[in-house]
C-alpha cells in the first residue's frame, strides 16, 4: 500500500444529500448536475448511484458520451449546448437534450435535417452569461415552435446569487423569467441548489402559474454536501460531505524555534515544535493558494499547514508535545473538516477545491 494522498467517496452520504434535496422541492423532478466529473467525486459512479435522477446535466459533450458509454439511460441535458454541426449530430447520436443560449445555436438547430430529443431555451434574466435576452425570448420560442419544438421544449433560466438569502436579485430574476414562463405553458427549470434550499417559498409558486408544464431543479454542489448558502452550513441543512480527501504522514521531525521551513522560507516555527510531513500537494489537487494556518486533522485533533504546498508534499505543525507517527492518517477536507471551512482560507468557494482533486493512488499490482 501507499501512503499518498486518496479519496473516498461515500455513497451512502450522496443518496442521503438527494433525498433532502428531493424533499425541499417536493413534486419537482431532479436534473442532477453531475459537469466537472460529477464535481471531482467521479462522473459514472455518481450516476449510476443516483438511479432515481430524472436526467443528468453535464458542460461538456465528451462527459454526455461518457455517460451513455457507461450505459446510463437517462436523459442528459447538455448546458452549455452545442457549437458546430458535428457536436450537434454526435448530441443526436446520444439522444442528448440541448440547451439553446444565443441567435448561432438556434440558426445552426434551424439548418438541421433533425432534431433534438427535447430542447431547453435558456433564457436571461440577469446574470449576463449564457442566454436570450428576456425581450427576444417570445420570438424564439415561436421559431422553436415552428421547428416543431413544443410538448419537448422548456424553459431555463440561473440565478446569479442564490447564496445569499437576503438580496433580492433573484426574486427579480424569477418575477422576469415568469413574464415569459407563464404564457409559455410547458416545462421549467430555474433552481439550482441554492435556490433549493435558500428560496423554497419562491420556487413553489412556479407551480401556481406554470399549472401545465413540470417544474425541474438542478441541484449541484449540495449533492455533494457542500452548503450553497453564505448563511447556513452543511450541518445546519441536514447534507453530509460526500468526499474524504485524505493521506498520511510520511515523516515527522523537530524544527528549532525560528527555523524556517518549505519553499521561500515563508513560515517560521513560532517555538521548538514536531512537523508533520503529509503525503499531499498540489499534483493531488491540494490547492498551492492555501496558506499556512489552513486547518488539517491529524489523529482526531486540528493542526495549522506550516510553508508553502510543494507538488506532492505539505507539512503541518504537530506541536511541541506531539506523538504522532509515520503512517497516521491525515484529513485534508472531509466529514470531520468541511470543505468550504478550508476554502475559506484561500478566499475560495469549495468548487475549485472539489473539482481539482486528482486520486493518484492506484492499487500496486
Amino acid at each position: 500500500m501507499s501512503f499518498g494522498a486518496r479519496v473516498e467517496i461515500r455513497l451512502d452520504a450522496l443518496k442521503h444529500n438527494f433525498d433532502v434535496l428531493k424533499g425541499a422541492v417536493p413534486g419537482s423532478r431532479m436534473m442532477v448536475a453531475v459537469k466537472a466529473n460529477a464535481y471531482g467525486h467521479g462522473l459514472v459512479t455518481v450516476a449510476r448511484t443516483l438511479s432515481a435522477a430524472d436526467a443528468f446535466a453535464v458542460a461538456r459533450l465528451s462527459e454526455a458520451v461518457l455517460l451513455r458509454q457507461a450505459g446510463i439511460t437517462q436523459t442528459i441535458v447538455l448546458l452549455g449546448g452545442v457549437s458546430n454541426r458535428d457536436e450537434l449530430s454526435v448530441a443526436l447520436a446520444h439522444h442528448c437534450a440541448v440547451v439553446i443560449h444565443s441567435e448561432y445555436q438556434l440558426e445552426l438547430l434551424e439548418a438541421a435535417e433533425t432534431r433534438p430529443d427535447y430542447i431547453w431555451l435558456k433564457i436571461d434574466t440577469g446574470m449576463n452569461r449564457l442566454g436570450i435576452r428576456i425581450e427576444d425570448a417570445g420570438a424564439v420560442v415561436v421559431r422553436l415552435r415552428r421547428l416543431g419544438c413544443d410538448s419537448n421544449l422548456g424553459l431555463m433560466t440561473h440565478f446569479a446569487n442564490a447564496d445569499d438569502v437576503n438580496d433580492p436579485t433573484s426574486t427579480q430574476q424569477l418575477q422576469r423569467f415568469r413574464t415569459i414562463a407563464e404564457p409559455f405553458g410547458g416545462d421549467v427549470s430555474v433552481a439550482n441548489s441554492a435556490a433549493m434550499l435558500g428560496w423554497q417559498t419562491q420556487i413553489k409558486t412556479l407551480g401556481s402559474w406554470n399549472s401545465a408544464g413540470e417544474i425541474w431543479s438542478r441541484p449541484g454542489l449540495a449533492l455533494y454536501g457542500v452548503s450553497p448558502l453564505a448563511s447556513a452550513t452543511a450541518a445546519d441543512l441536514d447534507l453530509r460531505p460526500v468526499m474524504q480527501f485524505g493521506s498520511t504522514l510520511i515523516a515527522v521531525k523537530s524544527v528549532r524555534q525560528g527555523e524556517a521551513v518549505g519553499y521561500g522560507g515563508h513560515w517560521l516555527a513560532p517555538q521548538d515544535s514536531v512537523l508533520g510531513i503529509v503525503a499531499a500537494g498540489y499534483g493531488d489537487g491540494y490547492s498551492r493558494f492555501l496558506p499556512s494556518g489552513t486547518p488539517m486533522r491529524v489523529n482526531g485533533r486540528q493542526v495549522p499547514l506550516a510553508g508553502v504546498i510543494s507538488m506532492d508534499l505539505c507539512a503541518v505543525d504537530l506541536g511541541p508535545n506531539a506523538r504522532d507517527v509515520v503512517g497516521d492518517p491525515v484529513i485534508l477536507w472531509g466529514e470531520s473538516l468541511p470543505v468550504e471551512e478550508v476554502a475559506q482560507f484561500a478566499s475560495t468557494t469549495a468548487y475549485p477545491l472539489l473539482t481539482g482533486v486528482r486520486d493518484r493512488e492506484k492499487p500496486l499490482t
